[in-house]
């Protein structure tokens, strides 16, 4: 098999179709070609691997959303179990069913599309596919609501791979994280669907007006209407609540978010820091209600009584900082800089779900935000490095003309 591919992949060489027929060739195995000259740093990883471990820190949320789409969908229609048994009413063939009908095609449209458009625009510049759309991929159907339209769907990824990476000049030169943009498109074309009550479960939208109409309202809609939620601690740190696909589970998050911390792969420094900025706002918003400066009357009064921490275990918040947060390509590159962009994320997505009146969460549009400004937080990082280093060097006894020398490169660096 493998020499039959080398075969056509002589066939395919310097042919306009070259890098999709190689794109598919690599994906499979591992290329022949070795270097004969030079020295070369020797690594195991490179950004296929990379893209791989990722998806694979995202394959057990990828699961329990299927099973989680299922549990949402029978127990709107007939109640929540009193005694809640896992393998009973959880892990069944009945939930998989349907949560692999309804998620399934949501990651065949992201990847059949995304992919699509990657391996086209490869063959008209003439470069080698990359790899960068394998986690947004899997990404995009973990962001969304089960019932999302395949269509709609569509087109967001579209808009996401064309407007949010090509145009930049593709994988590692986008400025904005391209599932976060396609999430952004469908939220602002498409509001109805990404939000309500109705969206969060399967089947309810087909139900609305009929006397069998289904609601599956999440915590922080409840919340956003000024009523209770009827889900425990428990159901909330384990994912069985309705959102998107792979967005409930907090535990999976936490664990998949180790992985990738101890593969290297992302930031925990960004991890670290968002966390910090969430509970920072989480608890200005609490010590502002206990002080009695908010009416309970107020229409932001039941989120910003919501205890600070579970802010982390409902909506979109956990996802955001493992997944997207750390995306290394749109995020900050200093070490320094990446506490103050992580700090900023966290900070902002809890006083945008606070104050955002059409859909209470704001860990996409804090995460795009702090993208815009990566950036400058690394320039004013490195500025303020070269400044400390100058400044020793100036006042450095062995250097006698040490100022001078100081003076004329800030002069020729003005």
């Amino acid at each position: 098999m493998k020499e039959k591919l080398h075969q056509l992949k002589l066939k395919y060489q310097g042919k306009k179709m070259a890098p999709a027929f190689n794109a598919l060739h690599t994906f499979l195995y591992t290329p022949n070609e070795t270097t004969h000259s030079g020295a070369h740093v020797r690594g195991a990883d490179d950004l296929k691997r990379t893209m791989n471990t990722v998806i694979l820190a995202l394959v057990p949320c990828l699961l329990f959303g299927m099973f989680n789409a299922g549990y949402q969908h029978y127990s709107a229609i007939n109640g929540f179990p009193e005694s809640f048994s896992l393998f009973d009413h959880f892990l069944t063939w009945d939930n998989f069913l349907v949560g692999i009908t309804t998620v399934l095609p949501l990651v065949i449209v992201s990847y059949g599309i995304g992919l699509g458009i990657e391996f086209l625009f490869a063959v008209i510049k003439g470069h080698e596919v990359e790899e960068g759309y394998l986690v947004t991929g899997m990404l995009v159907p973990l962001i969304v609501p089960v019932d999302t339209p395949l269509w709609m769907l569509a087109i967001a990824v579209a808009f996401g791979v064309v407007i949010g990476k090509e145009v930049f000049g593709g994988t590692g030169m986008n400025i904005l994280n391209p599932a976060l943009t396609i999430r952004a498109f469908l939220f602002f074309a498409y509001p109805t669907w990404m939000s309500g009550d109705k969206v969060w479960v399967h089947g309810a939208v087909e139900r609305a007006g009929t006397a069998d109409a289904i609601s599956g309202e999440t915590v922080l809609g409840s919340l956003a209407q000024g009523s209770d939620y009827s889900y425990s601690l428990a159901d909330m740190f384990y994912g069985f609540i309705p959102g998107s696909v792979g967005e409930t589970s907090t535990l999976l998050i936490i664990l998949g978010g180790l992985f990738l911390v101890f593969s290297k792969i992302a930031s925990w420094r960004i991890m670290v820091s968002a966390v910090v900025g969430a509970l920072a706002m989480g608890l200005i918003f609490n010590g502002i209600v206990d002080a009695g400066w908010l009416p309970e009357y107020s229409k932001f009064y039941t989120l910003m009584s919501f205890p600070y921490w579970q802010h982390l275990l409902v909506g979109g918040l956990a996802f955001g900082i493992v997944f997207m947060a750390t995306d290394p390509v749109t995020g900050s590159q200093t070490n320094k800089g990446k506490w103050y962009y992580g700090f900023f994320i966290g900070f902002l997505s809890v006083m945008i779900r606070v104050f955002n009146p059409g859909y209470p969460e704001g860990v996409f549009l804090a995460i795009l935000l702090m993208n815009v400004f990566a950036p400058t937080i690394d320039h004013y990082v490195v500025r303020g490095n070269i400044k400390k280093r100058l400044k020793r060097f100036k006042t450095a006894t062995i250097y006698p003309n040490a100022s001078d020398e100081v003076d004329s490169l800030k002069t020729e660096t003005a």
